[in-house]
């Protein structure tokens, strides 16, 4: 069971704040305040952590400089990654572009239109807060053209929802904040909302969230339902159904194993292990069957009660499920075993 720490988490930086840190920095050289080790920037609430410049080059008109991303405690798939922002001269006010390793957004519904780098709203603000600060500063014109790369980018964004999103070629640069809060689950959360956008976008009609990727692979096929489609759920439930509840959709499909299906069945919207547990005493009380309140695990309950328990699950799955959301948006559930195999439907 994966469960936090007893220990308080060290925190981390968003690959937004590395930019801006790394921008800063490539600014100091270009505009002659020499090659930094470290720099300190002010975040979207106004604390001001230091960074240290792990890269710096220069050339005819433009300066760079990297920073390691140190996403603290938190599991995130671009700790360690160098972010590097590279600056020159604009034709006219701060213009963002993408280097090796950040992707390119190619459909609509993301934050960024299609066409552009994808380099997140906030992320830019605090760059162009930076450039303008500088330039204001130092008697420069605030007229910047900066190029993140993130070297191996291309790699870790296959790690990531990206390709799903329709962010090719790399990673993004993200953060509200600045900050990663270690098992915060924000950016997962966040990219299921994205996918949500994204599917708006597309015209989707009908869009699915599992909890893992085997219920994914049948959900997808039973319906033949394209990559997009596909929202990354995991154990959040809810923050996918309160989401689409605000931004429907015709139609949602939600799958998964009968052991976070039951939990879902029960009422819980967060699913992961150490939030949510099945009450086998409950399950028992409506089943009726005996033995199914000694059970340890979901699966052995099946194994006990059989049939008639996945169809409670699925239906009471999807009782849970149109609670949360509008009358008009058509929903259903699948449960399956751990081998794949189709336990119970329930919806049109």
């Amino acid at each position: 069971m994966n469960r936090k720490p007893d220990k308080e988490l060290r925190r981390g930086w968003t690959t937004g704040a590395c930019a801006t840190a790394a921008t800063r920095a490539a600014l100091m050289i270009l505009w002659g305040e020499g090659r930094p080790r470290k720099t300190r920037i002010t975040l979207p609430r106004g604390e001001r952590p230091e960074f240290l410049i792990s890269h710096v080059d220069q050339g005819d008109g433009w300066a760079e400089a990297g920073v390691i991303k140190d996403a603290g405690d938190d599991p995130d798939v671009t700790h360690g990654a160098m972010i590097v922002a590279r600056v020159g001269a604009s034709d006219g006010g701060v213009s963002f572009h993408a280097g090796e390793g950040v992707g390119r957004v190619t459909k609509p519904g993301l934050p960024v239109p299609p066409g552009g780098p994808a380099i997140n709203p906030v992320p830019r603000d605090m760059m162009t807060a930076t450039v303008r600060e500088m330039a204001a500063r130092l008697g420069q014109a605030p007229d910047v053209a900066i190029t993140i790369r993130v070297p191996g980018g291309a790699a870790l964004a296959r790690k990531t929802w990206n390709p799903r999103l329709g962010i090719e070629g790399g990673i993004s640069i993200l953060g509200t904040t600045g900050i990663v809060r270690p098992f915060s689950c924000a950016a997962w959360i966040a990219s299921i909302h994205r996918g949500i956008d994204v599917a708006r976008a597309a015209g989707l009609r009908h869009v699915a969230g599992c909890t893992g990727a085997t219920s994914e692979k049948i959900v997808q096929d039973l319906y033949d339902l394209p990559d997009h489609a596909m929202l990354d759920m995991g154990d959040f439930a809810g923050g996918l159904l309160k989401y689409l509840a605000r931004h429907p959709l015709p139609r949602i499909t939600i799958g998964g194993g009968i052991g976070k299906m039951t939990k879902l069945a029960q009422g819980a919207r967060d699913l992961h292990s150490g939030r949510s547990q099945v009450d086998f005493a409950a399950l028992d009380e409506v089943l009726g069957h005996p033995g199914v309140a000694g059970a340890n695990t979901a699966l052995q309950a099946h194994e006990i009660a059989g049939a008639p328990m996945a169809r409670w699950v699925a239906e009471a799955a999807l009782d849970t499920v149109r609670l949360m959301l509008p009358q008009d948006v058509a929903a259903d559930t699948i449960v399956i075993d751990r081998a794949g195999n189709l336990l119970s439907r329930a919806g049109p």
